[in-house]
């Protein structure tokens, strides 16, 4: 997926007013879930996105711990100035949406199997 339409479908999912603040929901988001993934997964999940945030999702730092959903968005909110839990609730759904559709089906399965339970959500509705 080519970075412009990446980032348009961002834009449009989150409603956001400028390119700049699709951009910054997508690299706060994209590094807090590399955080989360590991092996094979996230190296394909990696491979399916722009090179800007393939990098993004491979060089974060390791989480101590998983975080459960609502924690996620509670750092995402932290990492986004201004933001309050429900604007990076919106942020975590407008990227993860266009994430999970870069990933298809088979490839969210696995990667949903790696996080805590309740991602799913974030994510939107997922196939069964």
């Amino acid at each position: 997926m080519r970075w412009e339409a990446f980032l348009d479908e961002v834009r449009e999912r989150g409603e956001y007013a400028s390119e700049q603040e699709a951009e910054r929901a997508a690299r706060v988001v994209l590094g807090l879930l590399g955080a989360h993934l590991v092996g094979e997964e996230r190296t394909e999940l990696a491979a399916r996105l722009p090179e800007t945030y393939a990098l993004i999702l491979l060089n974060p730092l390791q989480a101590a711990e998983p975080l459960s959903p609502e924690r996620f968005v509670r750092a995402t909110a932290a990492w986004i100035d201004g933001a309050t839990e429900q604007t990076a609730k919106w942020d975590v759904g407008a990227v993860l949406s266009v994430t999970a559709d870069a990933a298809g089906d088979d490839l969210m399965r696995r990667l949903l199997l790696q996080l805590p339970p309740g991602y799913d959500l974030l994510f939107g509705p997922q196939p069964t």
